[in-house]
This record gives structure tokens, C-alpha cells and sequence, in this order.
């Protein structure tokens, strides 16, 4: 009878078979009689089975639930079937041998009897690779004194692939100094790393935040004869950036393009990261568009880095750029995204996308922190966001998770916020729940709270919020001295006695200009000379508030000879900067970002300058003329310059009109300005 590479029952499947285990069952297409089929290529095939016994409860032999399934050995599929049977066993052992170490002790007596009774014979390398892989998870200690008696005891020709395979595993578990350990064994074993090795090493000094060590060990490479690859040369750029050192991170970036390497993105996110460090916000820029252009796909670690970074550098619109690449690209953004997005946003005070963002957030029930809260409220403290800020801090208050509770900080950006509106009733009611919530108010309230009760004139609150200050031994600062000067400037004549001596309690060189500035019995030089001795050693913030602030305080109390002495000093000092400007075809007087009493002082100055200009008969006046006051909101006024402006020019009867092309620009003609100068003159000689 000629031999069949196989013989079946009728209702096998064959052409499944090969893809199923060798042990598996056998399932026939008819459920209604259930068999199992089994493979042999040792056993003989199974004879017929015998009649049905008469002695059998259900009337079948019990034999019958089995068939056997019997591959000729001397058929090619047959050399098959036993390696893969081989295959499963060897499979099975190492695994068992694996979990054998796994699960002991990591003493050299307890690791050598397991590994012992797992290899009767000595393993092969390949072995001792499956078995440190698979028992070196969880056991790192143990994995290396397993790899000491398989140096010993197994069949290695390459050590240094066993030491790789160990390395690895204390790269995933961060053992820098085991690594170390590892290392000078290795050496002295006479191993040769390759460039494996050093890339491990290098990438585990980078898991373990050792930047230094991962450059020292890639400036080691040539000493062993190796090459760095390109992942080498990838984790070595984020490791000099890591480590600070800039220079060398950027060189090998260059090299990288200029050489063709193929980039990633995780040179390029570190290369933007190290560009957005050093304030090279362009170089930044740069980087992601070479990497888009070079075909390299922006994931997100790199998106994340370009928003922070664009973030830094004050640049709102090219956030929301990437914000729009990043949802057409089906990038699924992460916390860290909409928390660099929220960082941008605020610092840029861009508040109707913070708030969009913050919204999705909440949506997405994402962690939201006192942080990123405190940043949410001092953007709305600083644009008037009211009803938003409120929103935010019911939701704090409303939060079950302790980090996100209001602090200090946020109660703090809620007086500025209700403060900056004059709303009294809302700034007490944040610093009476501040007071109950355990906090006591610091100089940032108080300076706010101050600021508050001088916008509507209650000048006795001033006061008593001044002594709050004493009574918490709160120091004042130069900000609270500027605030109580800032009020002064909007006190009326009979209460400012009571501002003035807060303010000299504060500052007494302060104290001693402001009663130079109010007795009109002093000389404007004098007040000239101690304006400037106090400016000179101020602080450089402070320097500008203090002179707007005089000023106004100059031109409210009618003393304008003294507002011009203060800003002749103040230009000397240059804390009024290119405030005038002139080309041959126009000149341009520059009052933005100056309080209205500077802003009123600084365009008096001006028109004598123009007028002085018109009666020297030298060059005379351009053919055109400009006030430039800025547009919005004014930082020392509810009005914007500009509104306060337009008013005061038509009370001089001024030929200056807003140029309906360039917002903030009152612009006039050299022929029109001439004749009101001439107009203003004569007028003047007539009240005499």
C-alpha cells in the first residue's frame, strides 16, 4: 500500500492545520460528533478501533473521542513538525528557566543552583540572551549575577552581546552606578565594547539625568575604536543641551545637516529646546520648519517644545499656527500641551484663547493646578476679565483636589482684579475670605487694596490699609511707595497732607521730594536737584512710575514749571527715551505709556519747541507734524491717551486731528501748526 503524507478522517480541516499547534485539538465541521485528532510522527499509525462494546454505558468504545493523525517520517513536512515540536520545548524551557531566576534571591548561590538545574548541559548563547532578557524585567541584581555564571558556564563566542543585554535592562531601571560597576568588569574582562555598548551607556546616563556622564563617555568612543551612529549622536545632542553646553550640541547639529543625516525628532525637539534656552527664538523657528521640509513628521515632544518656545519668545500668533497644524495633523495634544498653550496664551495676555483652552480642560477633565489657576487669574486681573476671573476661582474654590485650591497668590489676583475696576465692595469681600481661608494678606493686597480706595477717594482707608501694613510688619516696597504716590497725584489739595505722610513713612527721601513738590514757596531747582538724587538711586523699574506720578501730581496742583524741571532731570538721566523724533519730513512727539500729567507736560514742552523752532527763523518746521499717543487702555488712566487727547487738543483749539490711517496719531500740517502758534502768541501778548 503506497504511504500518504497523511492520513485523515474524512471531516478534517487540512488546510488549517500548519497554522495551528502542533497540540492543538481537532474540531470537525459536524459538532454533533466531537473528536480529537492528534499528530505522531513515532507512533505507528492507529489500527481501526474496535466494535463497539456491548459493556459501555453509552454504547460506544471509550476509545472512540480520539483520532490520531500519523505523518510519515519519511515525508518532508515530517523534518517540520519535530523541529517545531523541539522548538516548543526548548521555548518552554528557557521560559521556565527564566522564571525560575526571576524568583530568586540575588545571592550567587541561590542564582547559580537555579540556573544549574535549568542547563544540565551547558547553554548556548543564545540561550543565556532569551534567559537574561526575559528574568532580567523585573530582577536586575539578579540578571547580573546571571550573567556572571553564564560567562562561566555557557557557550559564548561574543561576551560583549551578553553584556549589552544587561546594560539595557539597568538603562530601563536606571542604575547608573551598577552600569559603572558593570563597565569596569567588563574591561577587565579583556571585553571589547561596541557600539552598542556605548550607546546603552550613553542613553542610560541621559534616563538618569546625568547629561555630563553621557557626553564623557561619547568623547570616549574613538579610545575603543568605535564610531558613533546616528542614534549615538542623537541622545549626545540632547545630552550636551542638558548639560549646558550649547556650543557642542549645535556643532553636531550642523555637522548632522551638513553631512545628510538622516534627522529625528528627538535631535530637532532638542536642538529647538537648547535654541529656545539661549533666547534664539528664530533659531528655533528655524529647526522645525528645516525638519518639516527634510520630511521629518513633528511628533508630539516636538510640537510641545515649539509651543513652549514660541511661548517664551512672546509670540502668540505663531502658537496659534502650530495649535492649527497640530489639529489638521490628528495630533492628540496631551496636559503638557494645553498647559504650554495656557503659558503662552496668559504671558501674552491673549484672553479669549486662553480661556478656549482652559474650557478644554475642563471638558477633557484634565489636572488643572494652583499654577496654571494663578496664571489664569492675573491674565484677567491685568485685562479686566471680570466675570471670567470670577468663573475661575468659583471653580478652584469648587475643585476636590488640594492642589488646586486658591492660595495666597489667587486670592491676591482677585483684589488686583477688583482693585483695577475700583470695585471696593468686591476687593474687601476676596480679603475678608482670605483672611478666613488662613492667609494673611501680603504687600501685593494691601498695595492693590490701597490703590482701590484712592481711585474713589477714600483717603482715610488709605490710611488705615497703611497701618495694616505696619501692624502685619510688612517692610514697604518701591511698587507700594509708587502705589501711595500714584494716589497722592489723584488726592484732593485738603486730604493730601494724610497721603504725604504715609508716603514719608515709607520712603523718607520719597517724603522730602513730595513736600519740595507741593510747597510753592520751594524753587524748581531745588526740587529739580532732589527729584534727581532720588531717581538716580531708585531702583530701574521704579524709575518711570515715580517721575509719572510726579508729574501728575505736578500738573494737578497747577505746578507746571516744577512737571518741566522733573522731565528735563528725567531725560538726563534717560528714563524718558526718544520721547521726541525728527526727520526731514516730519517730527513726532511720542506720549505712549506715559501717565496723562507726564503726557500733558512732555507736549507742552514740545510746542515751545515748536515755537522756538518757528521764531529762530533757522530751519523751521517739517511739512508735517504728529502726536503719537498709542491706542487702548492707558496703564495710569480708566481713558486711553488717546480719548484724553482728542478733548485736550480741541480745548487748545490745536489743528491736530486722528489720522483716520494710522490709529494713535494726531497729525497736522507745518502750515496750519504755524499759523495756531502764531494765533496762540498773540493771544497770549493780549491777556498780558
Amino acid at each position: 500500500m503506497a504511504s500518504l503524507p497523511l492520513c485523515r478522517s474524512p471531516s478534517s480541516l487540512l488546510p488549517s492545520w500548519p497554522h495551528r499547534p502542533i497540540s492543538a485539538s481537532f474540531h470537525p465541521k459536524n459538532p454533533s460528533s466531537p473528536v480529537a485528532a492528534h499528530v505522531s510522527v513515532q507512533d505507528p499509525p492507529p489500527q481501526d478501533p474496535a466494535p463497539p462494546s456491548d459493556s459501555s454505558p453509552n454504547g460506544t468504545s471509550p476509545s472512540s473521542n480520539t483520532r490520531y493523525l500519523w505523518v510519515n517520517p519519511n515525508s518532508p513536512r515530517a523534518a517540520g513538525v519535530v523541529r517545531a515540536r523541539a522548538g516548543s520545548g526548548r521555548r518552554s524551557r528557557l521560559a521556565s528557566a527564566a522564571a525560575v531566576l526571576g524568583a530568586c534571591e540575588p545571592a550567587v548561590a541561590a542564582v547559580a543552583a537555579a540556573l544549574e538545574a535549568a542547563f544540565p548541559e551547558p547553554p548556548s548563547e543564545q540561550d543565556a540572551v532569551i534567559v537574561l532578557n526575559t528574568a532580567a524585567a523585573t530582577r536586575p541584581e539578579t540578571a547580573v549575577l546571571a550573567l556572571r555564571w553564564f560567562l562561566g558556564n555557557a557557550e559564548v563566542r561574543k561576551k560583549v552581546i551578553l553584556y549589552n543585554v544587561v546594560l539595557k535592562l539597568l538603562r530601563k531601571k536606571r542604575r547608573w552606578s551598577e552600569t559603572e560597576t558593570l563597565w569596569a568588569e567588563m574591561l577587565q574582562d579583556g571585553v571589547q565594547p561596541d557600539n552598542a555598548t556605548f550607546s546603552t551607556i550613553i542613553s542610560c546616563a541621559r534616563a538618569c539625568g546625568l547629561p555630563s556622564k553621557a557626553v564623557e563617555w561619547f568623547e570616549k568612543m574613538p579610545e575603543f575604536g568605535c564610531s558613533p551612529d546616528m542614534l549615538t549622536y542623537s541622545a549626545v545632542i540632547d545630552a550636551y543641551g542638558r548639560a549646558g553646553n550649547a556650543e557642542a550640541a549645535l556643532r553636531l547639529y550642523d555637522r548632522a545637516r551638513s553631512e545628510k543625516w538622516q534627522l529625528d525628532p528627538v535631535i530637532c525637539s532638542t536642538v529647538i529646546k537648547i535654541h529656545s534656552t539661549t533666547g534664539n527664538f528664530d533659531g528655533a523657528l528655524n529647526v522645525f520648519e528645516e525638519m518639516k521640509a527634510a520630511g521629518v513628521k513633528p511628533n508630539l515632544v516636538v510640537y510641545n517644545t515649539m509651543l513652549d518656545a514660541m511661548g517664551r519668545a512672546m509670540r502668540p500668533w505663531v502658537v496659534k499656527t502650530i495649535q492649527r497644524e497640530m489639529v489638521d495633523q490628528q495630533v492628540q495634544p496631551s496636559r503638557a500641551t494645553y498647559c504650554c498653550l495656557l503659558h503662552a496664551y496668559t504671558r501674552a495676555r491673549y484672553g479669549e484663547d486662553a480661556m478656549a483652552v482652559y474650557r478644554l480642560m475642563k471638558d477633557e477633565v484634565m489636572d488643572i493646578d494652583v499654577m496654571l489657576y494663578n496664571m489664569l487669574l492675573s491674565m484677567c486681573a491685568d485685562i479686566g476679565y471680570v466675570d471670567e476671573a470670577e468663573e475661575i476661582f468659583s471653580d478652584m474654590k469648587a475643585s476636590m483636589d488640594a492642589r488646586s485650591k486658591p492660595d495666597s497668590w489667587s486670592y491676591s489676583s482677585m483684589v488686583t482684579l477688583y482693585s483695577s475696576t475700583a470695585n471696593v465692595l468686591g476687593a474687601e469681600g476676596i480679603l475678608n475670605e482670605m483672611v478666613g481661608a488662613g492667609f494673611k494678606p501680603n504687600i501685593f493686597v494691601l498695595t492693590s487694596l490701597i490703590r482701590c480706595y484712592g481711585k474713589v477717594g477714600r483717603t482715610d482707608d488709605v490710611v488705615r490699609s497703611f497701618d495694616m501694613l505696619e501692624d502685619l510688619g510688612i517692610s514697604p516696597d518701591d511698587r507700594f511707595c509708587g502705589c501711595l504716590l500714584s494716589v497722592a497725584g489723584n488726592t484732593p489739595a485738603e486730604e493730601l497732607g494724610k497721603v504725604i505722610n504715609c508716603i514719608e513713612r515709607s520712603n523718607a527721601q520719597l517724603g522730602a521730594v513730595v513736600k519740595l513738590l507741593v510747597d510753592t514757596s520751594a524753587s524748581s531747582e531745588s526740587f529739580r536737584e532732589a527729584a534727581s538724587e532720588l531717581l538716580s538711586s531708585s531702583r530701574g523699574v521704579v524709575k518711570m512710575p515715580y517721575c509719572n506720578s510726579l508729574m501728575d501730581l505736578c500738573v494737578n496742583l497747577n505746578q507746571m514749571e516744577k512737571a518741566c524741571a522733573l522731565l528735563d532731570a528725567a531725560q538726563q538721566l534717560g528714563i524718558y527715551a526718544n520721547i521726541q523724533t525728527r526727520t526731514q519730513t516730519q517730527w513726532s512727539v511720542h506720549l505712549r505709556g506715559l501717565s496723562v500729567g507726564a503726557a500733558l507736560t512732555t507736549l507742552h514742552v514740545w510746542m515751545n519747541d515748536l515755537d522756538t523752532a518757528l521764531q529762530s527763523g533757522g530751519e523751521g518746521l517739517p511739512p508735517l507734524l504728529g502726536i503719537h499717543t498709542g491706542q487702548g487702555k492707558n496703564t495710569y488712566s480708566d481713558r486711553g491717551l488717546a480719548a484724553m487727547f482728542e478733548a485736550h487738543l480741541k480745548e487748545l483749539d490745536a489743528p491736530f486731528h486722528e489720522a483716520p490711517d494710522k490709529a494713535g496719531w494726531f497729525l497736522t500740517t507745518s502750515v496750519a501748526a504755524k499759523h495756531w502758534l502764531e494765533m496762540k502768541k498773540a493771544s497770549e501778548l493780549v491777556a498780558v
